[in-house]
């Protein structure tokens, strides 16, 4: 088996895992920006998405009870619990016992308010259906609206029938990157940023649906909020910067320069985000 096809086969025990939550969960980060050549308003294109070893998956701050939660059907299901800093309750990551890949899970949930709690804790992570959720600022955002998309053998992944998983709907996925964007390591800009040109020249034909969602979505947010994605654009792809030079430099085997990144970010978010 190739790393790749490892990388799906462990992508496909966690999709067994949380299988009752499917029609609730949003599948978000690295894996969902390599969904989106699965959707059917995607265009080609002929160079690799970027991988991820982990896979991240957004829990709304209520989630339906089932039979089981989410941490029994893990276990069950080979992932173990790698308990990590000091947060009550611990952040953690749900390794696949036998992945040599090092493949695991990270739940994720929205943080509501303020960061702090009475006492000048941070609100840093929660239980939710049975997993250790870590709380962070702008997740509302991807579990709005979601898009859905199929996966099965004939795409690689071995799972007993098709199945339908949701993903952040690429508006709502870019809005969210340019929030926070600031609040990132150097490394993850220029990834973010990567993230952000591959995203808007895969949609490039459906710039004014997108559109439409955001102005859908506009209406849900804080203005302010609105106002803080359009000083991202400008502040992330007004000028070139060590980020934009560093993303061009992360698309391996691709003839992308900065400049170009620059221009298709300015002119495919300016279209979606106006």
């Amino acid at each position: 088996m190739t790393d790749s096809q490892t990388d799906l086969a462990n992508f496909a025990r966690l999709i067994e895992s949380i299988e009752p939550w499917l029609d609730q969960v949003v599948i978000i980060g690295g894996w969902a920006h390599r969904f989106y050549r699965l959707h059917p308003s995607a265009r080609p294109v002929e160079y690799p998405p970027l991988t991820t070893l982990d896979a991240d998956v957004a829990l709304p701050i209520r989630l339906e009870v089932k039979e089981q939660d989410i941490g029994a059907r893990l276990v069950a299901n080979g992932f173990r619990e790698e308990l990590l800093g000091d947060h009550k309750p611990p952040a953690t990551h749900y390794r696949l016992g036998d992945a040599r890949s090092g493949f695991y899970a990270e739940f994720l949930t929205p943080l509501v308010g303020s960061q702090y709690d009475r006492k000048g804790t941070a609100k840093a992570t929660d239980r939710v259906g049975g997993v250790t959720s870590q709380k962070l600022r702008h997740l509302d955002l991807l579990l709005n609206m979601p898009w859905q998309v199929e996966l099965d053998e004939s795409k690689g992944f071995p799972l007993a029938a098709p199945t339908q998983v949701q993903i952040p709907n690429p508006t709502c996925f870019l809005a969210q990157k340019l929030l926070i964007h600031s609040k990132r390591s150097p490394e993850e800009r220029a990834k973010d940023i990567l993230y952000i040109h591959d995203t808007v020249e895969i949609f490039s034909g459906r710039i004014q649906e997108l559109n439409e969602i955001w102005r859908a979505v506009r209406l849900r947010q804080n203005a302010r909020h609105s106002a803080s994605i359009e000083l991202a654009r400008k502040r992330l792809f007004g000028e070139l910067s060590d980020s934009v030079r560093e993303s061009a430099r992360m698309a391996v085997g691709r003839t992308l320069s900065a400049q170009a990144i620059l221009e298709t970010c300015n002119l495919g978010l300016s279209g979606i985000f106006q």
